[in-house]
C-alpha cells in the first residue's frame, strides 16, 4: 500500500468522503463522535486507504485497538476459519473450546496468581463487571476512581469517569457510591516538591478519606488506569500504585487495574502492571485484545471471580467465538513478532524526537508515557501551564493534510496522543515524526 508511505491525491476530505459524510449527517446522530471526515476503504499494517485513494499513516490505531497492526494475516485467517465453522451459539447455551483456551492463555499471561477470566463485549462492560464482582466478593458498595480517569460510557463506567464533557454532560443522575481520589500528574505537581513524595501524598490522601469522609467498610475497590488514556496519557508513578496496593491490603479493598488501553504490549510489556511491581486483584483488558473485534476480558484471582452466583455475570454475545479466535491469534502474533520489544523501540524513538521538539517549541509543556503510549501536552503559557487545545487542533489538522493521523486527549483536549500500531516500521515512525514537527512549526 503506497510503498509503505502516506500518499495524498485529493483534498482532505476527498470528494467521495464528502458525499458519504452528507449521508452520515442525515442518518447518524451527532453524538457519535469522530475526529476526521475520512471514510476508510482498506487498511494494512500502519496504513489506511480512504475511498478517494488517499493513504494515511495511522498514529491512532483505532484508538489503541490495532496494536498488532491493521488486518494481521494470522488474525484474519483465524477469523475466517472460525466464521466458516459457526458464528454464534452463546456460551449460555453451548460452550466452545476457544472461550476456555483464551481464558487459559490470559490467566497464564496476566500478573495474577491462580487467576480465572470471563469475557464481555467492550471495555465499559469490563469495568461494569469488574465492579460487580468486587462488590459481590467484598459485600461493600463503594468504588474509588482516580481523578482524570476514563472508564467508559455505560452508567457505572461513566460515573467513574471524571471528564464531564462530553461524557457525562446531561446524562445524570449517576451511579451512587463513587468517590474520586487524587491523580499524581507529575507535570502539575507543586513546584519544588519531589516527584515520589508527591505521588505518595496523592495515595495517602485516599487513606485519609477512609478515616474522614469514608470508612473502609464502605469501599469495595479502587479502579486505576496504569496510564490514563482520555485523561491525557498520564502514567501512574510506581510508588503511587504500590502505596495504593498497601492501603487496599490494610483495609480489605480490591485493587482493579484498567488495562483496556494500556494492555496487549502497548506499554512495552504485555500488561503495564508488570512494570509497576504490584499484583492487582482484578485486571481488565479489551481494545487490542482481538485486533478490532468486540471483546473484553475480566481477569482476577479465582476466589474473587467465583464470588458471583451462576448467571450473575456474562451475556448473550459475551466471548463471541469469532472474537475469541481473533484474540488467540493476537496473543500468538504479539509473541511471534516481539511486539513488546517493538513498543519499547518505537516509544523510545518517539519520546526522544518529541523531547527534541519540546526544546524548539515552548508551547510543548510535557512529554510523558510508557512504552508506545505517549502524550505531548501543549500549553499557551509555559510558566502557568495553561492548556492550549486550540494549538493541538491546529497541529492535528495540519498533520492530517500531510497524510498522518493523530488524536487528541486530556481533560482539556490539549494533548497529542501517540498510539502507533506496533508493526509500524522505523522508516514510517521517522516519517510520522517529521510530519508532526512540520505541523507544529506551521501551527504554533
Amino acid at each position: 500500500m503506497s510503498a509503505g508511505k502516506p500518499r495524498i491525491v485529493t483534498q482532505i476530505p476527498g470528494p467521495k468522503s464528502k458525499t458519504l459524510w452528507a449521508e452520515r449527517e442525515k442518518y447518524v446522530p451527532r453524538g457519535v463522535s469522530n475526529s476526521t471526515k475520512i471514510f476508510a476503504q482498506s487498511a494494512s499494517g500502519a496504513l489506511v486507504r480512504d475511498v478517494d485513494g488517499n493513504v494515511f499513516l495511522d498514529f491512532a490505531a483505532g484508538i489503541g485497538v490495532v496494536n498488532a497492526g491493521h488486518c494481521p494475516a494470522e488474525v484474519v485467517e483465524a477469523v475466517k476459519a472460525q466464521a466458516e465453522r459457526f458464528l454464534h451459539t452463546s456460551v449460555n447455551v453451548l460452550w466452545y473450546e476457544a472461550y476456555t483456551e483464551l481464558a487459559k492463555k490470559l490467566c497464564e499471561t496476566a500478573p495474577i496468581k491462580n487467576a480465572k477470566a470471563m469475557f464481555v463485549n467492550s471495555g465499559a462492560e469490563c469495568i461494569e463487571n469488574a465492579v460487580k464482582i468486587a462488590r459481590k466478593h467484598t459485600g461493600r458498595a463503594g468504588v474509588a476512581a482516580v481523578e482524570g480517569s476514563f472508564h467508559g460510557r455505560t452508567l457505572l463506567a461513566m460515573s467513574l469517569t471524571t471528564k464531564a464533557k462530553p461524557y457525562k454532560d446531561g446524562f445524570g443522575p449517576f451511579a451512587q457510591d463513587v468517590y474520586n481520589i487524587p491523580c499524581p500528574n507529575l507535570y502539575r505537581k507543586p513546584e519544588g516538591m519531589d516527584a515520589a513524595a508527591f505521588a505518595l501524598s496523592c495515595a495517602d490522601r485516599f487513606e485519609e478519606m477512609l478515616s474522614t469522609s469514608l470508612t473502609p467498610e464502605m469501599v469495595a475497590c479502587v479502579v486505576v488506569e496504569p496510564v490514563q488514556g482520555e485523561g491525557g496519557f498520564v502514567p501512574m508513578p510506581k510508588p503511587y500504585v504500590k502505596r495504593l496496593r498497601e492501603i487496599c491490603d490494610r483495609h480489605g479493598i480490591l485493587l482493579i487495574l484498567d488495562e483496556i488501553q494500556s494492555g496487549i504490549a502497548r506499554t512495552g510489556t504485555f500488561y503495564a502492571a508488570e512494570q509497576l511491581g504490584v499484583e492487582p486483584d482484578i485486571l481488565t483488558s479489551s481494545k487490542s485484545l482481538a485486533a478490532g473485534l468486540p471483546l473484553g476480558a475480566v481477569i482476577g484471582r479465582a476466589e474473587i471471580m467465583d464470588a458471583p452466583q451462576v448467571g450473575g455475570i456474562g451475556g448473550t454475545f459475551s466471548g463471541s467465538p469469532v472474537a475469541c479466535a481473533a484474540a488467540l491469534a493476537v496473543i500468538e502474533n504479539v509473541r511471534k513478532h516481539g511486539l513488546c520489544g517493538r513498543a519499547r523501540e518505537i516509544g523510545g524513538y518517539i519520546t526522544a524526537r518529541a523531547r527534541g521538539m519540546m526544546e524548539k517549541y515552548p508551547q510543548i509543556g510535557d512529554v510523558r508515557g510508557m512504552g508506545a503510549m505517549i502524550g505531548m501536552e501543549f500549553v499557551s503559557d509555559p510558566a502557568e501551564k495553561t492548556p492550549d487545545a486550540a494549538a493541538v487542533n491546529r497541529v492535528i489538522a495540519a498533520a492530517l493534510q500531510r497524510g498522518v493521523i493523530f488524536l487528541d486527549a486530556g481533560l482539556h483536549g490539549n494533548v497529542v496522543r501517540f498510539l502507533p500500531p506496533l508493526v509500524m516500521t522505523p522508516e514510517q515512525t521517522e516519517l510520522g515524526m517529521d510530519v508532526l514537527d512540520a505541523a507544529i512549526a506551521e501551527s504554533v
